[in-house]
C-alpha cells in the first residue's frame, strides 16, 4: 500500500491558493454531504468540480486552537494553544468547582511560529487575509478585534483588512429583505473579490464568521422557504429555520468569491480548499449519525466538511474516504508552492498524492488534546452531563484527549483515566465502547497517545493547589 509520502511530480508553475475557512459549519450541513433541507449550490459546485473528503478532521473542537493548528501545521498540543484566546490572562472558573484545573489561557499564536503565509510569502506569493482571526487578545476591548502586533499582518499576510462582513458580529442594523435572491452587501467578501483583481500569484485566506452564533437573518424570504421545507416535528425547528438561512447566506457569499475567481481567468490555475474550523453548535445542528458537537472530541465535534478543487490536478466529482486532518494543509500548500517550511517540526502530511488517487492508504495516526472544561462559569453546572446524538443541548465537556489509528479511535478522559475505544467504520456514532472487549488494543493506543503528548510537552489539567 502506498503512503502519502510518495508524490507524483508537480505541475510546472505553482498554482494560486484560495483557502476558504468557515466557522462552526457541521459535517452534515451541506447538501453535497447529504443534508435534507439546506440548499448550498455554490459549495456543492466545488464538490462537483473537485474532491469531497468524507473523513476530514479539524485539529480541535474549538475555534482558536483549530486556527492556530491550520496556520502552522502543528497540533494544538504541540503549540500549547488548545482553547479560545481571551482578552486577558487567567484561568477558567468552573461552577461548581471540578476535580482538575485547566491550564492558563494562551492569549495569542506565538510570533516565533512559522505560518503558511510566512512560508508562502518567502516563496514569492502575494498573501492576503480577510475575516475572522481570533488568535490574539480582543484588541482594545473589541471582541475579536485584531491586534496590529499579533494579527495577520504580523504573521505573514501582506494584505490584511479587518471586516465582520454582514454577519451579526458587525452590529449593523440590516434591513429586512423579502424579495427572493436579494442579499446585503458583505464587506469581507467584497474585499476578497477586490484582491482577486490583482494579477499576481497569490495565497488568499478568506475566513468567514458565518455560521457562528449569534444566528440572526434579515432575509425573510429565506426564512419563509425553510418554514416550508423543515418538518413541523423537527427538534429546535425555529432555531434551525434561522440557521438554514444562515447556511444559505454563507453559500451565497462563497459563490460570489468563486465567481470572481473564475471571472479573473485564474480559476484553472488555483487550488481552492474549503474547510470548517470545527463541528457545529449543538442547539442548531443535527450531527447524526455522529455523536457530539463543537467543544468535544467525539466525531461530531471534529469531523468537518472539506472540499478541494484544482482543475489541473483533481478530477471532478471524486470522493476521498481516506482520513485527513486540517494540519495537513500546511505541508501541501508549501509543497505545491515549492516553499521552505523553515525547519519547524510538523505534524501534517501533504495530501498531494490523494489528489491523483483518493484511494491511497494514508497509514496515519491522528492526535487531539483538549485539557479544558466547557462551558465556563455557572453554565457548566446547568449543562447536560452526558454527550449524546442529536440532543440539541450544550453538554459538559471535560479534559480529554483522543487518538485515531486506522479505524480505531480511543478517547482518554483525564479526571478519572477512563478510556473509550470505538471502531469508526462499524460504529461512526461511537455508541459501542470496545475498551473492555479489546483491552490490549486500547492499551496500545493509550500508550501511543500518552507518548505523543509527552513528546510535545502537552499541557495538562492538574489537581488544584491545596488551600492552606
Amino acid at each position: 500500500m502506498l503512503s502519502l509520502l510518495s508524490s507524483p511530480s508537480l505541475v510546472a508553475a505553482p498554482p494560486n491558493i484560495l483557502f476558504i475557512l468557515v466557522d462552526d459549519l457541521a459535517w452534515t450541513d451541506l447538501a453535497c454531504y447529504g443534508h435534507p433541507w439546506h440548499e448550498t449550490p455554490a459549495i456543492d459546485s466545488l464538490a462537483t468540480a473537485g474532491m469531497r473528503f468524507t473523513q476530514a478532521y479539524s485539529p480541535a473542537p474549538i475555534c482558536s486552537a483549530a486556527r492556530a493548528s491550520l496556520l502552522t501545521g502543528k497540533t494544538p498540543a504541540r503549540l500549547g494553544l488548545e482553547f479560545v484566546v481571551k482578552g486577558t490572562p487567567g484561568r477558567q472558573v468552573i461552577l461548581p468547582p471540578q476535580p482538575l484545573r485547566a491550564p492558563p489561557y494562551t492569549l495569542a499564536l506565538d510570533l516565533g511560529e512559522t505560518t503558511m503565509a510566512e512560508a508562502l510569502k518567502r516563496a514569492g506569493y502575494k498573501t492576503a487575509y480577510f475575516g475572522k482571526w481570533h488568535l490574539n487578545p480582543h484588541y482594545q476591548g473589541r471582541y475579536l478585534g485584531w491586534d496590529p502586533f499579533l494579527g495577520p499582518s504580523a504573521q505573514g499576510f501582506s494584505i490584511a483588512e479587518e471586516d465582520f462582513g454582514s454577519h451579526p458580529y458587525s452590529q449593523q442594523s440590516l434591513p429586512e429583505r423579502s424579495e427572493p435572491g436579494r442579499y446585503q452587501a458583505d464587506g469581507l467578501t467584497e474585499r476578497a473579490v477586490g484582491f482577486l483583481e490583482q494579477n499576481q500569484t497569490f495565497f488568499l485566506m478568506v475566513s468567514h464568521f458565518f455560521v457562528h452564533t449569534p444566528v440572526r437573518t434579515p432575509y425573510l424570504w429565506l426564512k419563509e422557504k425553510y418554514q416550508s421545507k423543515i418538518p413541523r416535528e423537527a427538534p429546535q425547528r425555529e432555531k434551525r429555520i434561522e440557521y438554514a438561512a444562515f447556511v444559505e447566506t454563507l453559500d451565497h457569499h462563497v459563490g460570489q468569491l468563486l465567481d470572481a475567481l473564475d471571472a479573473s481567468g485564474r480559476g484553472q490555475d488555483t487550488l481552492v480548499v474549503f474547510l470548517s474550523d470545527n463541528g457545529g453548535h449543538p442547539e442548531y445542528v443535527s450531527h447524526a449519525p455522529l455523536r457530539g458537537s463543537k467543544w468535544n472530541l467525539y466525531e461530531g465535534g471534529i469531523r468537518v466538511p472539506m472540499i478541494a478543487r484544482w482543475p489541473k490536478r483533481i478530477a471532478g466529482g471524486t470522493v476521498c474516504e481516506t482520513p485527513v486532518i486540517g494540519y495537513d494543509l500546511f505541508p501541501i500548500f508549501l509543497e505545491i508552492a515549492g516553499a521552505d517550511p523553515g525547519g519547524s517540526q510538523q505534524d501534517g502530511m501533504s495530501l498531494l498524492p490523494l489528489f491523483d488517487n483518493p484511494d491511497l492508504d494514508a497509514e496515519r495516526t491522528f492526535y487531539w488534546h483538549f485539557p479544558y472544561y466547557h462551558p465556563e462559569g455557572e453554565k457548566f453546572g446547568s449543562s447536560q452531563p452526558s454527550i449524546g446524538i442529536d440532543d440539541f443541548v450544550v453538554s459538559q465537556t471535560r479534559p480529554h484527549s483522543a487518538i485515531r489509528k486506522g479505524d480505531y479511535k480511543l478517547i482518554s478522559f483525564q479526571e478519572d483515566d477512563r478510556k473509550e475505544l470505538y471502531h469508526l467504520s462499524q460504529d461512526p456514532s461511537e455508541r459501542i465502547n470496545l475498551h473492555s472487549s479489546r483491552p490490549e488494543h486500547a492499551a496500545r493506543l493509550a500508550d501511543r497517545l500518552q507518548e505523543y503528548l509527552n513528546r510535545v510537552n502537552a499541557r495538562q489539567a492538574e489537581s488544584p493547589p491545596v488551600q492552606p
